[in-house]
């Protein structure tokens, strides 16, 4: 009996060196973060341990505490700087980080820190509708406008540019000539719940 509560104890205490620690940064409603922390809470492969966005009041703060996730706040400012992000990663032994609607532009600080281990999700397939100020329901209003016959989700690494970096992977959905900006988002929204999580879960086994 002593024997196997000591192979239960290495077991856990290998459990916890191996998985992965993610944080999540987000802006807004965090509908995608939720699908994430919920899709990584039975897998051994790694878990959410810290949301954080820029705004005090984004709902995916409520989200995460529902979660039981510990969340942060940072002004603009200490976003700019990075200094205290990267200092409160290191503190909770972050290994990857991914923007789920995230809306301020990464500080290169922070990219150096995480080189290929900062993933983002944008609603569109890039290169189209990317770049500043292309988020949320102004890129589906641009896609409309643009009278596109698809449209779709596009997963890529975070670099210094917005939206710039390697794909990692795209899924395209059909827009219909009849389409609202929110009927286009439902449809955006169903691909990113269904393969953002998967892409991570993806990314994090190989580290």
């Amino acid at each position: 009996m002593l024997l196997f509560a000591h192979i239960l104890h290495f077991c856990a205490l290998n459990y916890l060196f191996m998985a992965i620690n993610i944080a999540i940064l987000a802006s807004g409603s965090g509908s995608n973060a939720e699908k994430i922390i919920k899709h990584l809470r039975n897998k051994e492969i790694g878990t959410v341990k810290a949301v954080i966005s820029n705004k005090k009041d984004a709902f995916v703060l409520q989200r995460a505490a529902n979660l039981g996730v510990k969340s942060y706040v940072f002004n603009k400012k200490e976003w700019e700087s990075g200094k205290n992000i990267i200092h409160l990663l290191s503190e909770l032994h972050i290994d990857f980080i991914v923007l789920a609607g995230f809306l301020l532009k990464v500080p290169k600080s922070l990219i150096d820190n995480y080189t290929n281990r900062i993933i983002n999700i944008h609603p569109a397939l890039l290169p189209k509708f990317g770049g500043k100020g292309m988020y949320g329901d102004f890129v589906h209003q641009a896609v409309l406008t643009s009278k596109e016959t698809e449209s779709g989700i596009t997963i890529h690494y975070v670099n210094e540019e917005y939206d710039q970096g390697s794909i990692i992977l795209q899924k395209k959905c059909p827009v219909y000539p009849n389409d609202t900006v929110s009927t286009l988002a439902t449809r955006i929204h169903t691909l990113e719940h269904t393969y953002f999580p998967l892409v991570v879960e993806e990314l994090i086994s190989k580290l």
